[in-house]
């Protein structure tokens, strides 16, 4: 049995590169100053640098930084590789392999010592994390509620409903909080970020929960995290194939 914190929220974006570490140190900083003990879990990671011996991804050091430097950075993310490829790759690359049975048992580190955990997945759902496997497998055995991360830009409205889907039919469904769409630079004359939040809200039982404004510090609006993280999520099933 997976041994895991009872209450969590897992971290996904739409793509890469749409600010999804951003979004969840913004959500752990929000959990922090409520008073509530955070862990913080990345699975893998790659395009890590070096600091002296030690390789370091710099998304798990922004993410233990924000939930106030818990534990250790190996329990962070215990899997780190040079190569700016999915995991599986960036690990041949250099002569190994993803330790497919360490991306679930590492998360046990945080099992008694925090109130819920925030896991940030590398990429998309569907990003490959192993030859066999995706980040949409570890989402779903977690079982933790899904945040999307969604850059406010045109095309948002397909990325997010085809991540919405996949979340839907993969296995028997992966819960979903809500999403947040990120406004990862100015955009001048799209106008398509007045309007996307309600078009997403509109075509599927998902809550925008909430939006960030660019290089913003904090939410445009409070959002009780905790309280998604102990629940179920929406329902998707409407979504699969035959329902």
């Amino acid at each position: 049995m997976l041994k895991k914190p009872p209450a969590g929220l897992f971290i996904t974006g739409t793509d890469t590169e749409v600010g999804k570490t951003y979004v969840s140190t913004l959500i752990v900083e929000s959990l922090t100053r409520g008073g509530y003990r955070v862990g913080v879990y990345k699975p893998s990671a790659s395009d890590c640098v070096h600091d002296g011996q030690e390789l370091v991804s710099e998304d798990a050091v922004a993410l233990w930084e924000a939930a106030g430097r818990p534990r250790t950075l190996n329990d962070v993310c215990p899997q780190r590789f040079r190569a700016p490829l999915a995991p599986h790759l960036s690990a041949k690359a250099e002569g190994r392999q993803v330790d497919v049975e360490l991306l679930r048992s590492g998360i046990a580190a945080w099992e008694g010592g925090c109130d819920l955990i925030v896991v940030e997945g590398s990429g998309g759902l569907m990003s490959p994390i192993s030859d066999d496997e995706y980040v949409a497998d570890l989402a779903f055995e977690f079982g933790y509620p899904l945040v999307v991360v969604a850059p406010n830009v045109l095309g948002v409205i397909n990325q997010t409903l085809q991540t919405l889907i996949t979340a839907a039919c993969f296995r028997d469904g992966i819960p979903v909080a809500g999403v947040v769409l990120n406004n990862p630079q100015v955009f001048e004359g799209d106008c398509s970020i007045a309007t996307n939040a309600g078009e997403i809200e509109s075509r599927i039982q998902v809550p925008t929960l909430a939006q960030v404004n660019y290089e913003a510090s904090e939410f445009d609006i409070a959002i009780d995290w905790y309280q998604l993280a102990t629940q179920r999520g929406a329902d998707l099933s409407i979504l699969r194939e035959g329902e």
